[in-house]
């Protein structure tokens, strides 16, 4: 289906007193070692296009140039990682100068297309528009590029999927990296000389390390990890089963009834968020869906951006991991037997309480005592009774058009798949939309596609 055109590694354009030094990971990096990378990428059509194999070629010549810029101001992205022993135990961290650079394919797809991207109810077609369907986890940064792009030629258009090793970036970074890098393609596509100087309009913050430590935090920057061998915290062999994986559209209008609905049913006007009632809504549709019995216990675990939340302020120009996850849990009859206020109330609470205090206590912790996190663990330690709430509508990802315009859609790659495991991205039709990419086991998600309650809230584009 995918076939391999070219692929190459790419270089900064020049090398920085600061992409000489070693990048040293933070607590919050290290946690993510033994999971995936992040991938999403963006549709495009070219059906008014006469030659979509020049545009696509040409797009790759000058996505390369732009990447060896970009990669001068995001210069970790060009390494690899690097580990050391140390006494009784070990540290990892990223020589940004070593390994062969960031990784930039082109790929044609054979008989995809656009249709075939946008349309399909469920989209695991898409993994392979994303390092060419292989899979790693973050660990394997020692050997593999740390960022890689995929360029996939359609019959009528084009897909430009980004992998970023999750150890890196966060969500807020990843979108940080994806569109500076269309700002500068965006501003040097069109010119026929590559010498010219490009200045971005937000540049990367790094080594943010005084935020995680008491004392000195350059004396403090390097982690030690408790074990010889970092090999031995790193599982390969994960297998989440077999998944289907739909978009839910959630138009502006279906989101602004659930929030009234919700309020209402507590008797507030406008503290409970469009985003925690969907949460909620879809929390309680799928425990319906899955048929639990009534006194098992059923969570909904929350990733939460952090960098607003805590004293002073860490700027989303930080590049690097600053994310949280908290979780509340109840009974399945307790879920399903109150109303969807009560459980947006609950999860609004759950949020407010996640204040800098708890945020900055785990990770003064977590700098003490690194650990990575096990794979498979951190979705639904329950065992397929709960869900995750991941990705945010606040990610422009929209905002990057690399000269091709507004894309048609955002897709997600193989990645961090579990049951039970929803990214929330901004709504293809804009205008304040949700989409939801949920995964489910193939019998809960037919049973979910057929509640008439859950169904008449989603939108069909």
């Amino acid at each position: 289906m995918i076939k391999l055109i070219s692929e190459c590694f790419v270089k900064p354009k020049y090398v920085t007193e600061s992409s000489k030094k070693l990048y040293h990971l933070s607590p919050g990096d290290i946690v993510m070692l033994s999971i995936d990378p992040i991938q999403k990428g963006l549709l495009f059509s070219l059906n008014n296009h006469n030659n979509t194999t020049e545009i696509v070629s040409n797009l790759v010549q000058n996505l390369k140039h732009s990447l060896s810029i970009a990669l001068v101001h995001f210069y970790p992205l060009a390494g690899r990682f690097t580990t050391r022993k140390l006494e009784n135990g070990s540290s990892i961290f990223i020589d940004c100068n070593k390994g062969p650079g960031a990784r930039l394919i082109h790929a044609r797809a054979l008989n995809l297309s656009v249709s075939d991207i946008v349309s399909p109810i469920d989209v695991t077609i898409c993994h392979c528009l994303f390092d060419l369907g292989e899979k790693m986890v973050n660990f394997d940064g020692i050997s593999k590029a740390l960022l890689s792009i995929q360029v996939t030629e359609l019959l009528d258009g084009l897909f430009i999927g980004f992998s970023i090793n999750h150890t890196i970036v966060d969500g807020t970074s990843f979108i940080h990296f994806v569109s500076m890098l269309s700002e500068i393609y965006n501003s040097t596509h069109s010119f026929s000389s590559y010498n010219k100087i490009v200045h971005i309009s937000r540049m990367p913050v790094f080594n943010y390390n005084k935020f995680w430590f008491d004392g000195d935090p350059e004396e403090d920057s390097i982690l030690k990890i408790p074990v010889l061998n970092l090999n031995q915290l790193i599982f390969r062999g994960y297998n989440p089963g077999q998944l289907r994986e739909r978009i839910f559209h959630f138009s502006s209008s279906s989101l602004k009834n659930l929030k009234i609905k919700a309020n209402q049913e507590c008797g507030t006007h406008n503290v409970l968020s469009s985003f925690l009632a969907l949460t909620g809504f879809v929390w309680k549709s799928i425990t319906k869906a899955r048929n639990l019995p009534s006194n098992q216990e059923t969570k909904c675990f929350l990733a939460i951006g952090i960098r607003s939340r805590v004293d002073p302020p860490v700027s989303d120009d930080y590049f690097g991991n600053i994310v949280s996850k908290a979780e509340w849990g109840c009974k399945v009859e307790e879920l399903l037997g109150r109303d969807l206020g009560w459980a947006a109330m609950n999860l609004h609470k759950l949020v407010k309480a996640h204040d800098g205090n708890v945020i900055t206590d785990f990770y003064k912790g977590l700098a003490k005592s690194p650990f990575v996190i096990p794979r498979g663990f951190e979705e639904d330690p329950l065992g397929e009774t709960g869900l995750i709430m991941g990705g945010s509508t606040r990610f422009d990802m929209f905002g990057s058009e690399f000269g091709l315009g507004r894309a048609l859609g955002i897709r997600m790659g193989y990645a961090n798949k579990e049951d039970g495991k929803i990214t929330a991205s901004p709504g293809c039709e804009g205008g304040g939309s949700v989409d939801l990419e949920i995964c489910l086991r193939p019998h809960v998600m037919a049973t979910l596609e057929s509640d008439p309650e859950f169904m008449q809230f989603v939108s069909y584009n």
